[in-house]
């Protein structure tokens, strides 16, 4: 089992607690985006990854309706009831439970008939942005095992991101709770979020990601996100207009016409349309190299996208951008570039896994002179996707 001490931390805190052994444990991984960013809430393409690292959940019934959640790392718990689940102002990380908890019943929690103990416990870094996802979908999973209700992944992805909308807020994509649930070891998972189409593309084992961390805040709930989100909506309904053919997201807007027709944007809006609108070639292109077994082409293309990150999106910072530059000047890195939603969090980096202490070493050195403290770096394979325990 992977993350094994993980899951013995868990079941023996749980026993402890509440006097019994959890009736359900599920089992979900945090993701790394590899290339596509901000593209799934534009209905585009992402190459993605399951990481060898997630949060376990555990749970079992109570006799009425209540409920209680407990976090297992630091051993807060949060107790209300079956009819008076809502968003949370105090200890704010139950609302990824709690909201998924809400949807997987339509908004009528009411109805699941009884109650419920739980508790989760990971080993994702916490702020790297990779962590509420991997918490949504090993919760929906258990709750689904715990209630006997059967779903598709896809739609149980969607609970997750309803979650993460009405409860979190943070109006995010499906891709990384797409990412979490659709992992396979050994490759990379290849979204595309018009048609919710999911498939596995074999990376071989002549590489592996390095995850770097970095110091810097990540926090997506603060408008940053939505306000680019809201930007691209806006270039889309815009391009609808001036272009002889059906356009509903900027996927139906090619770099070519966006070059055409971007004088009627401002300058702003068109900076942002024109992030996803490249990530989708580059994630089309990255295919077809991989096809090949073309792996520096493909690195070549994450530091375009992260460049594009920088330049044209602006959800970069001096922190990511420092990791990405230092990268650059290592041999055994083939690409790297901020993963997620940006403004914080972490780098992903295309490695010779040989290399890897090499790589580390010299990343940490140089972050360490620019900014007085050290990221956290840790080499990472695809790994399978979430399932029950």
């Amino acid at each position: 089992m992977q993350n094994k001490e993980v899951y013995d931390e868990l079941v023996s805190k749980f026993e402890k607690l509440y006097g019994e052994k959890p009736q359900v444990v599920a089992y979900a991984p945090g993701r790394i985006e590899v290339l596509g960013n901000h593209t799934d809430y534009n209905e585009g393409y992402v190459f993605s990854a399951a990481i060898d690292k997630g949060t376990f959940f555990a749970v079992s019934p109570t006799a009425d309706a209540s409920c209680e959640l407990t976090a297992g790392d630091f051993m807060e718990t949060a107790r209300f009831t079956i009819d008076t689940v809502a968003p949370a102002k105090e200890m704010t990380w139950q609302n990824y439970v709690t909201g998924t908890f809400n949807w997987l019943f339509d908004g009528k929690p009411a109805e699941a008939k009884h109650g419920w103990k739980a508790m989760f416990l990971g080993n994702i870094p916490l702020g790297a942005g990779l962590s509420s996802a991997a918490l949504e979908m090993c919760t929906v999973l258990a709750l689904c095992k715990l209630y006997g209700i059967e779903k598709d992944k896809t739609t149980l992805a969607k609970i997750g991101q309803k979650a993460e909308h009405t409860f979190a807020g943070c109006p995010c994509g499906l891709l990384d709770q797409a990412s979490s649930l659709y992992g396979k070891e050994g490759a990379l998972v290849k979204s595309d979020f018009r048609y919710c189409k999911f498939e596995n593309v074999n990376l071989g084992p002549a590489v592996a990601f390095m995850m770097v961390k970095s110091n810097a805040k990540h926090a997506l709930v603060d408008g940053a996100y939505a306000s680019r989100r809201q930007a691209c909506e806006d270039a889309a309904k815009y391009f609808a207009g001036v272009l002889r053919k059906p356009v509903t997201h900027l996927r139906d807007v090619t770099m070519a016409e966006w070059v055409l027709y971007r004088g009627g944007l401002s300058e702003t809006t068109a900076k942002r349309a024109v992030h996803p609108i490249g990530e989708d070639e580059r994630v089309l292109q990255g295919a077809e190299l991989l096809e090949k077994g073309d792996l520096k082409a493909f690195g070549a293309l994450m530091y375009d996208s992260h460049e594009s990150s920088r330049n044209w999106f602006e959800n970069s910072c001096e922190e990511l951008d420092a990791i990405v530059d230092a990268a650059k000047a290592i041999p055994e890195v083939y690409g790297a570039r901020l993963s997620g939603g940006g403004f914080g969090g972490s780098c992903c980096l295309l490695v010779e896994p040989a290399a890897a202490d090499k790589i580390a070493a010299k990343i940490t050195k140089e972050y360490k002179a620019k900014f007085g403290d050290e990221p956290a770096v840790s080499l990472i394979k695809p790994s399978e996707g979430a399932h029950l325990v």
